[in-house]
């Protein structure tokens, strides 16, 4: 009596596991393979419709100008689910040698794949045998993955174009690269430069008599010495060593050889222009100016 009843309940866990186990795999429905000749219209070609159980029974052919397309939806039991694998195996029986292209996978489990020849290796375009071509589809979690030969490709080379190599030359000697170089920039015209320098020659009578117009007062240039001789003189100094960098740049410096000294002048610029200040400062609150 106890082995009868264990046997049904044995039964009975049996028929509710086989369909879960079923439902809890990868598969593909709605599957098509179409080859396309380029420039031969949209409905011309071949087009087949695959079967995830049974491969085709006859070999698909791809020539030069044609087009693979493999067009299905993935399935994760019976609902379509996008996987996170699937790609289209070619597999050369005769050799083991095989490709994988992945298929572009949408979130409604619509996936596609298109390849020509320009794709294949050099060993698929001598292949004598047609390739193996299988759908591989797989995730995460417990289900079980889809692997499985969908149909066979044979591969139409065109007897007018040369036999391609397998053995291409990766290393070894490569020839002579010969760099071609920019000048190095070069000074204007001395004709342009002359004529500048003496724009900003006659503008400094200009700028002297309107110093004279605003009123100022050189007078106070014997007193502003007298209080603070090193920060006046060593900020006019600065002053003339900038135009003198200036003038070593223009000439015969570069960029790097001129920001140093820049900075360099800058701070000392900075420094005693701020004491040489200060002291104008002192005067004009003492009423002297």
């Amino acid at each position: 009596m106890h082995l009868w009843q264990t046997t049904v309940q044995f039964c009975l866990l049996a028929s509710v596991a086989v369909p879960a186990a079923a439902a809890s795999a990868w598969g593909y429905t709605d599957a098509t393979v179409a080859v396309q000749t380029k420039g031969a219209g949209v409905n011309a070609g071949l087009k087949e419709q695959l079967s995830a159980s049974n491969p085709l029974s006859k070999p698909i052919s791809l020539a030069g100008a044609d087009t693979l397309r493999v067009i299905l939806t993935t399935q994760e039991g019976s609902s379509a689910k996008r996987p996170h694998q699937a790609f289209l195996l070619l597999q050369d029986t005769r050799t083991g040698l095989d490709v994988s292209y992945p298929f572009t996978v949408k979130d409604t489990g619509k996936a596609r794949v298109e390849l020509t020849q320009k794709e294949l290796p050099v060993q698929f375009l001598l292949a004598s045998d047609p390739l193996d071509a299988r759908i591989v589809i797989g995730g995460f979690g417990s289900s079980e993955a889809y692997d499985s030969s969908a149909f066979k490709l044979t591969v139409e080379r065109d007897p007018n174009m040369p036999v391609p190599t397998v053995d291409t030359p990766r290393y070894g000697k490569q020839p002579e690269i010969h760099h071609i170089f920019k000048d190095d920039p070069t000074s204007p015209p001395v004709v342009i430069t002359l004529t500048f320098v003496a724009l900003v020659a006659a503008a400094l009578p200009i700028l002297a008599g309107l110093w004279l117009f605003l009123g100022v007062n050189v007078n106070h240039l014997s007193a502003a010495l007298k209080s603070a001789p090193l920060p006046h003189a060593v900020f006019l100094g600065s002053l003339v060593s900038f135009e003198g960098i200036f003038f070593l740049y223009y000439t015969s410096w570069n960029l790097f050889q001129t920001l140093p000294a820049v900075a360099v002048v800058g701070v000392v610029a900075f420094v005693s222009g701020s004491r040489a200040l200060g002291e104008v400062q002192g005067r004009r609150l003492a009423g002297l100016r």
